[in-house]
């Protein structure tokens, strides 16, 4: 072989080379979100409402119409403080999970004025099969999710702890709700928030890429739950895991997405399943 002929022949395995590299790489980043909703009904999901048993449904609060889960309240006379929440059936510890929702219509009839277009994603709670009928709260930390009143400023992304507390600038934080730096959402637009949770490490709350909530070290202790079973309440605990549930506070809302981004998985570059992203090893899963 020629010198000219074999230069074209180690470019081409040159290019082949790196063409492969170049496709691994890809595929460690590109992200396998995984949908806990799926747009038809509530499969994998469990109702719990104040004053009612677990997987009472009651007045069809939480159900899926037009490919959305909507909360609605039109079997309702009055709100009653009856607080409920869709419970996923798994348990999560490090992931992102990312919901998209929007606020409609009207507060129900008797829901506390503070109520008002407010709802929640709630992470590291409690199973639901140890909430008490009149439990409520699930003890967990709550994203809250807030719409604006029409004027004024109103963030969302929040920060809510039923029966916990975290660490915030290497302190123990105690008060009940905090604001994000978020913007306003004012109306019915659809929002995005991304949660990102390590475990009992770091937590960040995300809008549009930008951080405008973190904290770490979550934690049960604290007040703001009511009826639950002392046993649970184990103050002191760190949650390194937990429920993921969706709120019903007494304003309509719907959800068109709830997925999440698993960080736990392969961590060896060797696997055909290796992700980047991950944070926590789990190399049992690696397939080679």
């Amino acid at each position: 072989m020629n010198t000219k002929r074999w230069n074209c022949v180690a470019a081409a395995m040159a290019c082949v080379v790196l063409a492969g590299a170049l496709a691994a790489q890809n595929k460690a980043d590109e992200k396998e979100w995984v949908q806990l909703f799926n747009g038809k009904d509530l499969t994998g999901w469990t109702p719990k409402i104040t004053g009612y048993e677990v997987g009472e449904n009651f007045g069809n609060t939480f159900r899926v119409e037009d490919g959305l889960l909507k909360v609605r309240y039109d079997a309702y006379d009055k709100f009653n403080n009856r607080f409920g929440h869709l419970f996923h059936k798994d348990t999560f510890g490090y992931y992102v999970l990312g919901v998209e929702y929007r606020f409609v219509g009207e507060q129900s009839t008797g829901g506390p004025a503070w109520a008002l277009r407010n709802s929640g994603a709630m992470i590291h709670g409690q199973p639901v099969g140890t909430m008490k009928k009149d439990q409520d709260f699930p003890i967990s930390i709550e994203v809250q999710l807030l719409g604006g009143a029409g004027t004024g400023t109103r963030t969302t992304a929040n920060l809510c702890t039923p029966g916990t507390n975290v660490v915030r600038d290497g302190k123990l934080f105690t008060t009940h709700c905090v604001n994000s730096s978020s913007k306003t959402y004012h109306g019915e637009e659809w929002v995005r928030v991304e949660v990102v949770v390590h475990g009992d490490g770091m937590i960040r709350h995300t809008i549009d890429g930008e951080t405008v909530m973190s904290y770490e070290m979550p934690q049960i202790g604290g007040g703001s739950v009511s009826n639950h079973d002392p046993q649970v309440k184990r103050d002191g605990m760190l949650l390194k895991e937990g429920s993921i549930s969706l709120q019903s506070e007494s304003h309509p809302i719907d959800f068109r997405k709830v997925e999440i981004l698993s960080l736990e998985g392969c961590m060896d570059p060797k696997a055909a399943n290796y992700k980047r992203y991950f944070v926590k090893a789990d190399n049992g899963k690696c397939k080679y």
